[in-house]
C-alpha cells in the first residue's frame, strides 16, 4: 500500500486514532461483533481474536474523571486506576461501554480492588497473574489462558480451535514485527523522527481494530520515513534518552515533550506502551499453543514480578542498541512497584551500563510541568 500523505499528516492521523476510533467500535458493535476490553499488556490477546471478537485497549490517561473516582476510591492512589475507573463508573469510555466483558489480571493491589467495585456495573474476568515467572508460575499462567478460552467459548456459546489461536498468533507477531522494526529507525543517528511522533504511532496503532491490515500500514509508514531519511530529511543531532517506568500515554506525553523541548530526543521507549509489549514474539513452532503464549505474556517484564531480570534485560539491550545518553524513568505517583524498583534500576544504569539516570514522579496534572522542565534540562544540559 503506497502512503501518498506527507509525514506530520501520517502522525498526526496516528495520534488521533483513538478518538477516531470511537466511531468504529459502534460500527463493530452494530455488526454484533464480540468487543473484549483489557487493561493491561500480560492480556493473551490471541485467544479472544481467535473468536473473531475486538479487543481494545480501556487504561485512560487524563485527569478529567478522576473526581468522579475518588467519590469510591482513595485520594492518594495510583492516577491510572483512578481514571481507568473514572472513566468505566461514568460511561465516559466508548470503549468501556461497549466491553461484552472486561478482563482484569491480578497485577497490583489497586487494580485489583477497582475489579471488584467495577465488577459491580460491568461483567468482569479476572485472571490469577502469577507474580513471579518460575516454571511452576507458568503452570498456573497457562491454565489461566485455557480457562480463559473456555469462559469465552461458554459466553459467547463458540468453539475456539487451536487453529484458529495459531492464525491470531500468526496475525498479532506479524504486527509486532511492524512495529518492532519501526521503532528501530531509532538506532540512527540523528533519528529520522522525534521520539513522540513515534510514541503516537505505537499508542495509535493499539486502537486499529483491523489487525490483518496493520503490518502493511505501518511498514509502509517505515518504508516512507526510511526513504526521507536516506534523502537527508531528519532531526536535528541531540542527546539521545531512553524513557521506562509506567506506562505513558495521554496527560503523561507531557515527560516526552519535555524532553524534546529541552535538547533531547527519545530514542526509545522501555515502557507497556513501548519495547515491553512488542520485544518478544509468540514462538509459532511450539506444538502447544497455550504453553506458546504463557511463555511470551508472563515473561514481560514488569516491576509487578519478583524478580524481575526480565526488565533488565530488555533495558539493557535497548541502551547499547540505540546507543543511549541519558535514562529518565517515568513514574507515577502512588505506583508502588515502579517507585520501589527505581532504586535496582537506578543502579543497573549507572554502574553496569555507566551512564546517567534520573527518576521523575508525576500525574495526570499539568501542575508540575514547571518542575518537570526544569529537573529535565538540568538532566540532559549534564550530559
Amino acid at each position: 500500500m503506497e502512503i501518498i500523505k506527507e509525514l506530520p499528516e501520517v502522525f498526526e492521523e496516528f495520534a488521533e486514532q483513538r478518538k477516531k476510533s470511537f466511531l468504529a467500535m459502534k460500527e463493530i458493535k452494530d455488526q454484533n461483533i464480540p468487543v473484549v476490553g483489557s487493561y493491561c499488556t500480560y492480556f493473551p490477546q490471541e485467544i479472544a481474536m481467535a473468536m473473531g471478537a475486538v479487543t481494545v485497549g480501556l487504561c485512560s490517561m487524563t485527569d478529567e474523571t478522576i473526581p468522579i473516582a475518588e467519590r469510591d476510591l482513595p485520594r492518594n492512589l495510583c492516577p491510572l486506576i483512578k481514571a481507568s475507573y473514572g472513566f468505566a463508573v461514568s460511561d465516559k469510555c466508548p470503549f468501556f461501554y461497549f466491553s461484552d466483558v472486561v478482563v482484569g489480571e491480578t497485577t497490583c493491589d489497586g487494580k485489583k480492588k477497582m475489579y471488584e467495585y467495577m465488577s459491580e456495573f460491568k461483567e468482569m474476568f479476572i485472571m490469577e497473574l502469577p507474580n513471579t515467572q518460575k516454571e511452576e508460575s507458568l503452570k498456573l499462567w497457562k491454565k489461566e489462558i485455557i480457562r480463559f478460552k473456555e469462559y469465552l467459548e461458554e459466553k459467547f456459546e463458540v468453539e475456539i480451535t487451536e487453529e484458529q489461536i495459531r492464525e491470531a498468533i500468526r496475525i498479532q507477531n506479524e504486527g509486532r514485527r511492524a512495529l518492532k522494526r519501526l521503532y528501530e529507525v531509532m538506532k540512527n543517528d540523528p533519528t529520522p523522527i522525534s521520539g513522540e511522533n513515534l510514541f503516537n504511532v505505537l499508542y495509535g496503532s493499539t486502537f486499529k481494530f483491523d489487525r490483518k491490515k496493520l503490518p502493511e500500514e505501518v511498514n509502509a509508514l517505515t518504508d516512507k520515513i526510511l526513504k526521507e531519511y536516506a534523502e537527508g530529511k531528519m532531526e536535528p543531532k541531540k542527546k539521545r534518552i531512553l524513557v521506562t517506568g509506567c506506562p505513558i500515554g495521554g496527560a503523561t506525553v507531557k515527560v516526552v515533550k519535555t524532553i524534546e523541548s529541552n535538547g533531547g530526543v527519545v530514542v526509545a521507549f522501555e515502557n507497556c506502551s513501548g519495547a515491553k509489549s512488542i520485544d518478544k514474539l509468540v514462538d509459532e513452532d511450539n506444538p502447544d499453543v497455550y504453553d506458546a503464549l504463557a511463555r511470551r505474556y508472563l515473561n514481560i517484564g514488569c516491576s509487578v514480578m519478583t524478580p524481575n531480570p526480565n526488565r533488565l534485560e530488555l533495558l539493557g539491550r535497548l541502551i547499547d542498541e540505540y546507543k543511549v545518553d541519558g535514562v529518565v524513568e517515568m513514574v507515577l505517583q502512588a505506583c508502588h512497584t515502579y517507585s520501589v524498583e527505581t532504586r535496582k534500576i537506578m543502579k543497573f544504569v549507572n554502574e553496569e551500563k555507566g551512564i546517567p539516570y534520573i527518576s521523575v514522579e508525576t500525574d495526570y496534572s499539568q501542575s508540575d510541568l514547571g518542575q518537570l522542565n526544569t529537573r529535565i534540562a538540568a538532566f540532559i544540559e549534564m550530559l
